[in-house]
């Protein structure tokens, strides 16, 4: 797991919101809480571990972006920690 999250941690990168809207308009990005570690929740849907992902979802702190948060986003310019575990990119705000 260890090697898992080192390749996750390299390919994780800062991007503009604008830069993501092609994988937002196709449905393909997944907003991560803050307060997660982007990388870890990256591992488990790497690893399709459905229970804690589903945990996440269920708790809200995982979830497809809304079209109310990339209007905000792009508004605001924002720049997104973002990291492609395929078919989604996941993204946080940079804080």
């Amino acid at each position: 797991m260890s090697e898992l999250i080192d390749t996750l941690n390299r390919e994780t990168a800062r991007i503009s919101w604008s830069e993501l809207q092609p994988f937002f308009a196709r449905g393909q990005t997944v907003a991560v809480d803050p307060a997660l570690d982007l990388v870890a929740v990256a591992a488990a849907f790497a690893r399709d571990d459905k229970p804690t992902v589903q945990g996440w979802m269920e708790g809200a702190r995982v979830a497809v972006v809304t079209d109310a948060q990339s209007a905000a986003w792009l508004d605001a310019d924002a720049d997104m920690w973002a990291v492609v575990v395929a078919p989604f990119v996941l993204v946080q705000p940079v804080a």
